[in-house]
């Protein structure tokens, strides 16, 4: 079986700016490891035709082509990363290939956000697959997309490696930086808390973590020393940002710091320890992970990760400010048992664990109902 993922390249990318570009390596990863799967190349949706500067291709035996290129090369195509052209994908499931829409963004958003607050937007022909993939975390809009797009849909395992972000800390340590959490002193007891949230959706947000750290800050201003919103300057204008901002003690006494946007790893070695998060109904999240793989203490509502980091349910404000003080008084004093947890996540998602090649090797044998054709790597030749 030949397959193909679509990419999205443009200029200036960076393997950071989003965790699709991560989650399409990943994926081809265990799909190399699949004993039928024969290749898995690049299907290049954008109009650079090469990866960003922190991918090898090479080493990783992938190639990255346009789709009409490839077409006789290819028996499953996965549009993930880029949008295909329709009218190539219906060719080619014509010719025999299949077509999977495997959505890794929160679909719900994707299509709604645009009609109500954007004159711009895409909408692919709904026909165009013959199944969706949906990650764990949208499950619950399986009966939305079934009727939506006019196929099958199932739930395929969620993958994470830390090999991006390990890549990322052998460059910031190499500039005499240190990655990590690291417990703090006398001089420095409060916690320096990072909001990570990207604020151009509201299922991730930066208006809660917000909230959690002026609430932390004014029950106790030695637990928190500051607070630091990345990913703001675009909204620095807004009127509702201003008075929500100004109505902060936290900000009222010049404890608050408003960035753009910067790399999780890079921002972190030089201006935080802690990090308070936001998400509804996107509680899978790169992010998450790079924050429990530095052992910092991570407070967030993500029901997926209830067992690691300091768990808030929902939009409870309250318990989120409840946690990042108990985060401020005993993170030092549990961080083996913080380590332990955390690990545990990270098993569960490695692209090579048996668990989860397995999950995707049955997916892709029911997609071509087990069609030895396709083991062979013969259905679009």
């Amino acid at each position: 079986m030949r397959i193909g993922i679509s990419v999205l390249t443009h200029a200036g990318q960076n393997i950071w700016e989003n965790g699709m570009g991560q989650n399409v390596l990943f994926l081809a990863r265990l799909l190399q490891r699949i004993p039928f799967v024969e290749s898995v190349t690049l299907i290049d949706a954008g109009d650079q035709s090469v990866m960003p500067p922190q991918v090898d291709l090479a080493a990783r035996g992938l190639a990255i082509g346009r789709a009409r290129e490839l077409t006789d090369a290819l028996d499953v195509v996965f549009e993930m990363a880029g949008a295909l052209e329709v009218s190539w994908l219906s060719y080619f499931r014509a010719r025999g290939g299949r077509v999977v829409f495997h959505c890794v963004g929160q679909p719900f958003v994707s299509l709604a956000e645009p009609i109500v607050f954007s004159d711009k937007g895409h909408f692919s022909r709904p026909d165009r697959c013959d199944e969706v993939w949906l990650l764990p975390k949208d499950e619950t809009f399986a009966p939305m997309m079934r009727v939506y797009n006019r196929c099958p849909v199932h739930v395929v395992p969620y993958l994470w490696s830390p090999e991006f972000l390990a890549q990322r800390v052998v460059e910031v340590e190499a500039a005499g930086f240190r990655f990590g959490y690291v417990p703090r002193t006398a001089e420095q007891p409060g916690f320096r808390v990072a909001i990570f949230e990207p604020n151009i959706s509201v299922v991730k947000a930066g208006t809660l973590p917000m909230l959690i750290c002026d609430g932390a800050y004014r029950a106790d201003p030695k637990a928190v020393s500051w607070m630091h919103a990345l990913n703001t300057l675009h909204m620095k204008d807004h009127p509702t940002m201003l008075y929500l901002a100004n109505s902060l003690d936290i900000v009222r006494e010049h404890k608050a710091i408003f960035h753009g946007r910067h790399d999780f790893a890079g921002f972190m070695v030089q201006h935080a320890d802690a990090v308070v998060s936001h998400q509804w109904q996107n509680d899978q999240n790169y992010s998450y992970l790079d924050a429990l793989y530095g052992n910092y203490p991570l407070v967030h509502n993500s029901p997926w990760l209830r067992d690691a980091g300091y768990y808030y349910p929902g939009f409870e404000v309250g318990a989120g400010v409840e946690q990042l003080l108990n985060a401020a008084r005993h993170h030092d004093a549990q961080l083996d048992d913080y380590r332990a947890r955390s690990q545990r996540v990270f098993d569960a998602l490695d692209p090579l664990a048996s668990a989860n090649v397995e999950g995707y090797a049955q997916r892709l044998l029911h997609l071509v109902d087990g069609d030895e054709n396709f083991r062979a790597g013969g259905a679009a030749r």
